[in-house]
Protein backbone atom coordinates (compact mmCIF):
# COMPACT_ATOMS: atom_id res chain seq x y z
CA UNK A 1 0.00 0.00 0.00
CA UNK A 2 1.57 3.62 -1.01
CA UNK A 3 1.84 5.74 1.80
CA UNK A 4 -0.27 8.60 2.34
CA UNK A 5 2.54 10.93 3.00
CA UNK A 6 6.10 9.69 1.64
CA UNK A 7 8.99 10.80 2.97
CA UNK A 8 10.00 12.65 -0.46
CA UNK A 9 8.69 12.91 -3.39
CA UNK A 10 10.07 12.11 -7.02
CA UNK A 11 7.27 11.14 -8.76
CA UNK A 12 4.63 14.57 -8.29
CA UNK A 13 7.43 16.85 -8.60
CA UNK A 14 8.16 15.30 -12.06
CA UNK A 15 4.72 15.31 -13.18
CA UNK A 16 4.56 18.82 -11.82
CA UNK A 17 7.64 20.13 -14.02
CA UNK A 18 7.23 17.36 -16.54
CA UNK A 19 7.39 19.38 -20.10
CA UNK A 20 10.22 21.67 -18.47
CA UNK A 21 12.15 19.11 -17.84
CA UNK A 22 11.97 17.14 -21.17
CA UNK A 23 12.40 20.58 -22.47
CA UNK A 24 15.96 20.33 -20.51
CA UNK A 25 16.93 16.80 -21.68
CA UNK A 26 16.14 17.69 -25.16
CA UNK A 27 18.10 20.51 -25.57
CA UNK A 28 21.41 19.07 -23.72
CA UNK A 29 20.99 15.97 -25.42
CA UNK A 30 20.13 16.97 -29.02
CA UNK A 31 23.19 19.68 -28.85
CA UNK A 32 25.43 16.72 -27.09
CA UNK A 33 26.51 18.94 -24.94
CA UNK A 34 27.57 15.99 -22.07
CA UNK A 35 31.58 17.24 -19.91
CA UNK A 36 32.06 20.34 -18.63
CA UNK A 37 30.33 22.56 -20.54
CA UNK A 38 27.92 25.85 -20.59
CA UNK A 39 25.21 24.53 -18.18
CA UNK A 40 28.18 23.63 -15.64
CA UNK A 41 29.65 27.38 -15.73
CA UNK A 42 26.34 28.82 -15.67
CA UNK A 43 25.30 26.82 -12.35
CA UNK A 44 28.80 27.60 -11.11
CA UNK A 45 28.09 31.17 -11.67
CA UNK A 46 24.62 31.42 -10.01
CA UNK A 47 25.26 29.46 -7.05
CA UNK A 48 28.60 31.15 -6.31
CA UNK A 49 27.12 34.72 -7.14
CA UNK A 50 24.19 33.00 -4.90
CA UNK A 51 26.74 32.62 -2.18
CA UNK A 52 27.85 36.31 -2.65
CA UNK A 53 31.49 34.46 -3.42
CA UNK A 54 33.92 34.87 -6.58
CA UNK A 55 33.95 30.51 -7.30
CA UNK A 56 32.14 27.43 -7.87
CA UNK A 57 33.49 23.75 -8.95
CA UNK A 58 31.06 21.57 -9.89
CA UNK A 59 32.01 18.18 -8.77
CA UNK A 60 30.22 14.98 -9.18
CA UNK A 61 29.03 15.04 -5.70
CA UNK A 62 28.84 16.75 -2.33
CA UNK A 63 31.37 14.36 -1.13
CA UNK A 64 33.90 14.84 -3.38
CA UNK A 65 33.34 19.06 -3.26
CA UNK A 66 34.47 18.43 0.46
CA UNK A 67 37.33 16.26 -0.53
CA UNK A 68 38.85 18.06 -3.49
CA UNK A 69 38.53 21.24 -0.67
CA UNK A 70 40.57 19.98 2.08
CA UNK A 71 43.06 18.71 -0.91
CA UNK A 72 43.38 21.94 -2.22
CA UNK A 73 44.06 23.70 1.07
CA UNK A 74 46.98 20.69 1.32
CA UNK A 75 45.26 18.88 4.20
CA UNK A 76 47.04 15.31 4.55
CA UNK A 77 49.14 12.99 6.48
CA UNK A 78 49.70 13.75 10.31
CA UNK A 79 47.50 16.40 10.09
CA UNK A 80 44.23 16.77 12.66
CA UNK A 81 40.74 17.84 11.37
CA UNK A 82 37.63 18.79 13.98
CA UNK A 83 34.73 17.66 13.10
CA UNK A 84 31.62 16.01 14.48
CA UNK A 85 29.85 12.63 14.71
CA UNK A 86 26.21 13.39 14.00
CA UNK A 87 26.66 13.96 10.18
CA UNK A 88 26.44 11.56 6.89
CA UNK A 89 29.80 9.21 7.12
CA UNK A 90 31.16 11.48 4.22
CA UNK A 91 32.32 14.10 6.36
CA UNK A 92 34.52 11.86 8.42
CA UNK A 93 35.86 9.67 5.57
CA UNK A 94 37.07 12.41 3.34
CA UNK A 95 39.08 13.73 6.14
CA UNK A 96 40.67 10.08 6.59
CA UNK A 97 40.92 9.57 2.46
CA UNK A 98 43.04 12.67 2.77
CA UNK A 99 45.50 10.86 5.14
CA UNK A 100 44.38 13.06 8.08
CA UNK A 101 42.86 11.90 11.43
CA UNK A 102 39.47 13.22 12.16
CA UNK A 103 38.68 14.34 15.67
CA UNK A 104 34.79 14.29 16.64
CA UNK A 105 33.34 16.25 19.11
CA UNK A 106 29.82 16.68 19.93
CA UNK A 107 27.00 18.31 19.03
CA UNK A 108 24.75 20.97 20.96
CA UNK A 109 20.41 20.78 20.82
CA UNK A 110 19.96 21.97 17.72
CA UNK A 111 22.19 18.59 15.90
CA UNK A 112 25.08 21.21 14.88
CA UNK A 113 28.79 21.14 16.48
CA UNK A 114 28.80 22.54 20.41
CA UNK A 115 31.61 25.35 19.92
CA UNK A 116 32.31 25.62 23.69
CA UNK A 117 33.71 21.66 22.88
CA UNK A 118 35.84 23.23 19.79
CA UNK A 119 39.27 25.04 22.03
CA UNK A 120 39.62 21.55 23.63
CA UNK A 121 40.01 19.15 20.95
CA UNK A 122 42.81 21.11 19.48
CA UNK A 123 46.45 19.77 19.17
CA UNK A 124 49.33 21.05 17.71
CA UNK A 125 48.69 18.49 14.90
CA UNK A 126 44.98 20.48 14.41
CA UNK A 127 44.92 21.88 10.73
CA UNK A 128 41.63 22.48 10.25
CA UNK A 129 38.04 22.39 11.83
CA UNK A 130 35.07 20.77 9.68
CA UNK A 131 31.18 22.72 10.72
CA UNK A 132 28.51 20.73 9.32
CA UNK A 133 25.67 23.09 8.94
CA UNK A 134 22.88 19.75 9.68
CA UNK A 135 18.75 20.65 8.32
CA UNK A 136 19.71 23.54 6.93
CA UNK A 137 20.45 25.04 10.13
CA UNK A 138 23.94 26.90 10.22
CA UNK A 139 26.82 26.28 13.37
CA UNK A 140 27.39 29.70 15.62
CA UNK A 141 29.86 30.35 13.16
CA UNK A 142 30.64 33.75 14.85
CA UNK A 143 32.03 31.58 18.02
CA UNK A 144 33.68 28.94 15.38
CA UNK A 145 35.66 31.69 14.06
CA UNK A 146 36.60 33.33 16.27
CA UNK A 147 38.64 30.24 17.63
CA UNK A 148 39.79 28.87 14.41
CA UNK A 149 41.18 32.37 13.75
CA UNK A 150 43.14 32.66 17.16
CA UNK A 151 44.31 29.14 16.22
CA UNK A 152 45.70 29.97 13.02
CA UNK A 153 42.90 26.60 11.56
CA UNK A 154 41.45 26.35 8.28
CA UNK A 155 37.71 26.20 8.15
CA UNK A 156 36.31 23.88 5.43
CA UNK A 157 32.22 24.03 5.64
CA UNK A 158 30.46 20.68 4.96
CA UNK A 159 27.08 22.73 4.01
CA UNK A 160 25.56 20.02 2.00
CA UNK A 161 22.41 20.52 3.35
CA UNK A 162 22.45 23.95 3.87
CA UNK A 163 22.16 25.79 1.11
CA UNK A 164 20.13 29.00 1.39
CA UNK A 165 20.30 29.28 5.18
CA UNK A 166 22.27 32.32 6.83
CA UNK A 167 23.73 33.09 10.11
CA UNK A 168 24.08 36.77 11.19
CA UNK A 169 22.85 37.17 7.52
CA UNK A 170 25.78 35.53 5.87
CA UNK A 171 24.99 32.32 4.11
CA UNK A 172 26.02 28.80 4.26
CA UNK A 173 29.49 27.89 2.85
CA UNK A 174 30.70 31.92 2.67
CA UNK A 175 32.44 31.93 5.95
CA UNK A 176 35.23 29.78 5.29
CA UNK A 177 38.74 28.87 2.91
CA UNK A 178 36.11 26.62 1.35
CA UNK A 179 32.80 24.64 1.18
CA UNK A 180 31.27 21.54 -0.02
CA UNK A 181 27.39 21.37 -1.34
CA UNK A 182 25.28 18.35 -2.46
CA UNK A 183 23.13 18.26 -4.89
CA UNK A 184 21.80 14.42 -4.12
CA UNK A 185 18.11 14.24 -5.68
CA UNK A 186 16.22 14.35 -1.88
CA UNK A 187 18.55 18.10 -1.13
CA UNK A 188 16.19 21.20 -1.37
CA UNK A 189 17.91 21.26 -4.73
CA UNK A 190 18.26 18.34 -6.09
CA UNK A 191 19.54 16.88 -9.68
CA UNK A 192 18.52 13.77 -10.99
CA UNK A 193 21.17 11.74 -9.35
CA UNK A 194 24.90 12.79 -7.49
CA UNK A 195 26.23 16.05 -8.08
CA UNK A 196 28.06 18.89 -6.04
CA UNK A 197 29.94 21.93 -6.04
CA UNK A 198 32.82 23.67 -4.02
CA UNK A 199 32.90 26.89 -3.46
CA UNK A 200 35.66 29.53 -2.54
CA UNK A 201 36.20 32.89 -2.27
CA UNK A 202 40.29 31.99 -2.74
CA UNK A 203 41.13 32.12 -6.62
CA UNK A 204 44.46 29.41 -6.00
CA UNK A 205 42.41 27.20 -4.19
CA UNK A 206 39.41 27.63 -6.72
CA UNK A 207 42.63 26.73 -9.40
CA UNK A 208 43.53 23.74 -7.35
CA UNK A 209 39.98 22.12 -6.66
CA UNK A 210 39.64 22.44 -10.79
CA UNK A 211 43.00 20.63 -11.29
CA UNK A 212 41.84 17.85 -9.09
CA UNK A 213 38.33 17.22 -10.37
CA UNK A 214 39.54 16.74 -13.94
CA UNK A 215 42.71 14.59 -13.57
CA UNK A 216 44.71 17.43 -13.09
CA UNK A 217 44.64 18.74 -16.37
CA UNK A 218 45.67 22.66 -17.03
CA UNK A 219 45.17 22.55 -20.66
CA UNK A 220 44.33 19.95 -23.13
CA UNK A 221 48.30 18.62 -23.25
CA UNK A 222 49.50 19.42 -20.04
CA UNK A 223 48.90 17.56 -16.66
CA UNK A 224 50.45 19.17 -13.75
CA UNK A 225 49.37 16.72 -10.64
CA UNK A 226 47.52 13.19 -10.31
CA UNK A 227 44.11 14.46 -10.38
CA UNK A 228 40.33 12.73 -10.15
CA UNK A 229 37.15 12.22 -12.14
CA UNK A 230 34.75 14.06 -10.51
CA UNK A 231 32.88 16.46 -12.79
CA UNK A 232 29.69 17.55 -12.22
CA UNK A 233 27.87 15.56 -15.49
CA UNK A 234 26.36 19.02 -17.38
CA UNK A 235 22.97 17.13 -18.04
CA UNK A 236 22.38 17.45 -14.15
CA UNK A 237 23.94 20.76 -14.41
CA UNK A 238 21.60 21.90 -16.71
CA UNK A 239 18.85 20.59 -14.58
CA UNK A 240 19.72 22.06 -11.79
CA UNK A 241 19.93 25.20 -13.20
CA UNK A 242 16.30 24.65 -14.38
CA UNK A 243 14.91 23.99 -10.97
CA UNK A 244 17.25 27.45 -9.36
CA UNK A 245 15.12 29.65 -10.49
CA UNK A 246 12.24 27.87 -8.21
CA UNK A 247 14.51 27.76 -5.56
CA UNK A 248 13.44 31.26 -3.38
CA UNK A 249 10.11 29.80 -3.68
CA UNK A 250 10.78 26.40 -3.12
CA UNK A 251 12.64 27.19 0.48
CA UNK A 252 9.72 30.05 1.85
CA UNK A 253 7.34 26.22 1.44
CA UNK A 254 9.99 24.35 3.44
CA UNK A 255 9.34 27.26 6.22
CA UNK A 256 5.64 27.17 6.08
CA UNK A 257 5.29 23.51 6.67
CA UNK A 258 7.72 23.94 9.23
CA UNK A 259 5.51 26.26 10.98
CA UNK A 260 2.77 24.36 10.30
CA UNK A 261 4.21 21.19 12.26
CA UNK A 262 5.17 23.95 15.02
CA UNK A 263 1.79 24.97 15.51
CA UNK A 264 0.22 21.49 15.21
CA UNK A 265 2.74 19.66 17.42
CA UNK A 266 3.59 22.54 20.13
CA UNK A 267 2.66 21.25 23.37
CA UNK A 268 3.09 17.19 23.44
CA UNK A 269 5.51 16.87 26.68
CA UNK A 270 7.42 14.10 25.38
CA UNK A 271 8.44 15.56 21.76
CA UNK A 272 10.68 18.14 21.34
CA UNK A 273 10.79 20.04 18.01
CA UNK A 274 13.15 21.92 16.09
CA UNK A 275 14.06 26.00 16.69
CA UNK A 276 11.03 27.44 14.85
CA UNK A 277 11.30 29.60 11.88
CA UNK A 278 11.79 32.84 13.15
CA UNK A 279 12.24 36.64 11.55
CA UNK A 280 14.71 38.68 13.75
CA UNK A 281 16.64 35.34 14.23
CA UNK A 282 20.46 35.39 13.79
CA UNK A 283 19.54 32.12 12.23
CA UNK A 284 17.65 31.90 8.99
CA UNK A 285 17.04 28.03 8.44
CA UNK A 286 15.78 26.48 5.25
CA UNK A 287 15.05 23.09 6.91
CA UNK A 288 16.17 20.58 4.33
CA UNK A 289 15.24 18.39 7.00
CA UNK A 290 12.11 18.36 10.12
CA UNK A 291 13.52 16.70 12.89
CA UNK A 292 11.60 15.65 16.32
CA UNK A 293 13.09 13.91 19.15
CA UNK A 294 11.10 11.05 21.23
CA UNK A 295 12.51 8.57 23.83
CA UNK A 296 10.01 6.16 22.38
CA UNK A 297 11.02 7.26 18.89
CA UNK A 298 11.62 3.77 17.22
CA UNK A 299 7.77 2.77 18.61
CA UNK A 300 6.87 6.04 16.84
CA UNK A 301 8.00 5.56 13.50
CA UNK A 302 6.56 2.42 13.74
CA UNK A 303 3.23 3.76 14.75
CA UNK A 304 3.65 6.45 11.58
CA UNK A 305 4.42 3.42 9.23
CA UNK A 306 1.12 1.86 9.55
CA UNK A 307 -0.35 4.92 9.71
CA UNK A 308 1.13 5.23 6.34
CA UNK A 309 3.55 8.35 6.96
CA UNK A 310 7.01 7.82 5.83
CA UNK A 311 9.53 8.40 8.26
CA UNK A 312 13.86 8.68 7.97
CA UNK A 313 16.05 7.77 10.78
CA UNK A 314 19.21 9.39 9.96
CA UNK A 315 21.71 8.04 11.99
CA UNK A 316 20.78 4.80 14.06
CA UNK A 317 24.01 3.99 15.29
CA UNK A 318 26.77 6.24 15.75
CA UNK A 319 30.32 6.04 13.51
CA UNK A 320 31.91 5.68 17.24
CA UNK A 321 30.22 2.57 17.85
CA UNK A 322 31.45 1.01 14.59
CA UNK A 323 34.22 -0.75 15.08
CA UNK A 324 35.75 -0.85 11.39
CA UNK A 325 36.06 2.86 11.67
CA UNK A 326 38.16 3.16 14.78
CA UNK A 327 36.82 5.33 16.08
CA UNK A 328 36.13 4.29 19.54
CA UNK A 329 38.30 6.38 21.49
CA UNK A 330 35.65 9.31 21.45
CA UNK A 331 32.54 10.12 24.10
CA UNK A 332 30.06 11.98 22.29
CA UNK A 333 26.89 11.55 24.66
CA UNK A 334 24.43 14.27 22.90
CA UNK A 335 25.06 12.28 19.80
CA UNK A 336 24.33 9.24 21.53
CA UNK A 337 21.21 10.18 22.96
CA UNK A 338 19.99 12.07 19.18
CA UNK A 339 21.04 8.52 17.24
CA UNK A 340 18.20 7.14 19.57
CA UNK A 341 15.55 9.62 19.66
CA UNK A 342 16.16 11.99 16.13
CA UNK A 343 13.27 11.40 13.52
CA UNK A 344 12.76 12.90 10.19
CA UNK A 345 9.55 13.99 9.26
CA UNK A 346 8.18 14.73 5.60
CA UNK A 347 9.52 17.89 4.17
CA UNK A 348 9.65 19.65 0.86
CA UNK A 349 7.81 21.75 -1.38
CA UNK A 350 5.59 19.31 -2.89
CA UNK A 351 4.17 18.51 0.69
CA UNK A 352 0.45 19.83 0.31
CA UNK A 353 -1.62 20.98 3.37
CA UNK A 354 -3.66 17.85 3.84
CA UNK A 355 -0.55 15.36 4.07
CA UNK A 356 0.78 18.03 6.59
CA UNK A 357 -2.07 17.74 9.13
CA UNK A 358 -2.17 13.99 8.29
CA UNK A 359 1.48 13.84 9.78
CA UNK A 360 0.59 16.11 12.55
CA UNK A 361 -2.68 13.83 13.61
CA UNK A 362 -0.58 11.04 13.29
CA UNK A 363 1.61 12.02 15.85
CA UNK A 364 -0.84 13.34 18.35
CA UNK A 365 -2.59 10.38 18.00
CA UNK A 366 0.81 8.38 19.02
CA UNK A 367 1.05 10.19 22.31
CA UNK A 368 -2.54 9.84 22.83
CA UNK A 369 -2.79 5.91 22.77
Amino acid sequence: MPYKVPFVNYRKYYRIHEEEIKATLHRVLSHGDLILREDVTKLENSISGYLGLRYGVGTNSGTDALYLSLLAAGIGHGDEVVTVGHTFLATIAVIVHCGATPVLIDIGEDFNMNVDLLEAAITPRTRAVMPVHLNGRLCDMEKLISVASAHHLIVIEDAAQALGATFDGKKAGSFGLAAGFSFYPAKSLGAYGDAGMAVANDEEIDHRIRLYRDHGRETKEDFVLYGFNSRLDNLQAAILNMKFKYFPQWIERRREIAMMYQEGLTGIAQLKLPPPPETGSRYFDTYQNYVIQAPERDKLATFLKDAGVETLIFVPKPYHFQPALKLSQFRLPITERVAGEALSLPMYPELDNRQVEIVVDSVRKFFKR
